[in-house]
This record gives structure tokens, C-alpha cells and sequence, in this order.
């Protein structure tokens, strides 16, 4: 545990990134595959993971992104992108594959399907949306521990123009809605003014509750 709180007290939302240094293949799919592993709500997993690498479609990113370096300036872009609905295909889906990994179908898993379906069906387009998209922050969540774990600097990013992200990358037509952005590369601590300074997080007798 140790290791992990050295981590977090290492990372921070980095503000310059040397565009010159580059993550490695395995070092890049390390952090995709503990994204992938992330915790989610019945497992549905609702929510994909872009890896943006053409240059022209990070700059038109970043002019709807407040004009924020760290967009082209990092090694890699990741776009964290929901699903627009929670839609009975899309839950089928994945308790299929459930059945098919573990080869067998139990009584309980099936009757949760139906539960399921139920629920998301009563609880509308719009609320199923936000539903997976706060699923995509657990992911988010995960990617920024393994990236410290790697050495790797990321900054998550909410300030951008998600219509204009979702127009960019053709996401309407994959049933998709972009979330959150996260940069990922190497600091650069000439020319980040946020480098040097102190971590600054509540006290936790002002943050945490014994109930």
C-alpha cells in the first residue's frame, strides 16, 4: 500500500507535456488493460475507450478543447466514451459472453438479466446515459493509478465541447458519447508552472467520517 500512496503523491494533473518522449507499445497497453479490467455496475462495461493517434484529429480536438496543450502535446489521447443508451442488445450482449466464458448458464445470472432489463427500460434514454457515463469515471479512475504505477503522466479533462468531440470522431454513429479525455505521456517540468508545487488535498479529518 505503500507503493500506491508514493504513486498518487507522484502523479499530478501534468500541464506540459515533452512532446519529444513517447510511451511504449507494451507500456501504453499495460494501462489499457487495467482499464479494461475496471470494476463495473453488472458488468456491462458501458463504455469504450478511444486511443486517438492521428495528429489532425487531436488538433481539431484541442480547438474544442479550450486550446489546451496537453491535447497534441502528449504522447497518447485516450477518449472515454460511453454508451448513449443502455439498450437490451447491448445488456444481452455481455450476459451472453458472461455465459459463454464462464460455460454455463446459472438460474440466479439469468433472472438478474430480466431484473435488468427492467430497470434500464423504466429508467429512460437520458438516465441510462448518465448512468454510463459515471461508469466510465470508475475506469478513468483506474487508468490514472496504473499510469503512475508506469511512470506515465495523465491529465483527466472534462473542458471540451463533447458534441463537437462526438462530431469529430464519428461517435453518433457507434452509439456513442464522449465523457472524459485523458492525455497521457511525460512531464515536462520546464514551461509547467504546476510541477514544483505542493500537492494540495483537505485534511482527512475534513474529508473522512467514522459513522
Amino acid at each position: 500500500m505503500t507503493a500506491v500512496i508514493d504513486k498518487l503523491n507522484w502523479r499530478y494533473a501534468t500541464k506540459k507535456f515533452d512532446d519529444a518522449k513517447k510511451l511504449d507499445d507494451a507500456t501504453l497497453e499495460r494501462i489499457l488493460e487495467a482499464v479494461r479490467l475496471a470494476p463495473t455496475s453488472s458488468g456491462l462495461q458501458p463504455f469504450e475507450i478511444l486511443v486517438v493517434k492521428n495528429p489532425e484529429l487531436r488538433a481539431k480536438i484541442r480547438e474544442v478543447g479550450w486550446n489546451q496543450s496537453q491535447i497534441t502535446e502528449a504522447s497518447h489521447l485516450l477518449v472515454f466514451a460511453a454508451w448513449d443508451n443502455i439498450t437490451p442488445e447491448r445488456i444481452d450482449f455481455m450476459f451472453d459472453l458472461t455465459n459463454e466464458v464462464r460455460g454455463f448458464v446459472n438460474e440466479g445470472w439469468e433472472a438478474y438479466r430480466k431484473q435488468l432489463q427492467g430497470i434500464v427500460a423504466a429508467r429512460g434514454d437520458a438516465a441510462n446515459f448518465d448512468a454510463a457515463a459515471r461508469q466510465a469515471y470508475i475506469a478513468l479512475g483506474v487508468a490514472l493509478v496504473a499510469a503512475a504505477f508506469e511512470g506515465v503522466d495523465a491529465t483527466p479533462m472534462e473542458g471540451f465541447d463533447p458534441a463537437a468531440v462526438d462530431q469529430i470522431l464519428s461517435l453518433k454513429e457507434r452509439n456513442l458519447r464522449s465523457v472524459v479525455i485523458l492525455p497521457l505521456g511525460y512531464r515536462q517540468p520546464e514551461g509547467d508552472w504546476l510541477v514544483d508545487l505542493k500537492k494540495v488535498r483537505r485534511p482527512r479529518d475534513k474529508f473522512i467520517s467514522e459513522i
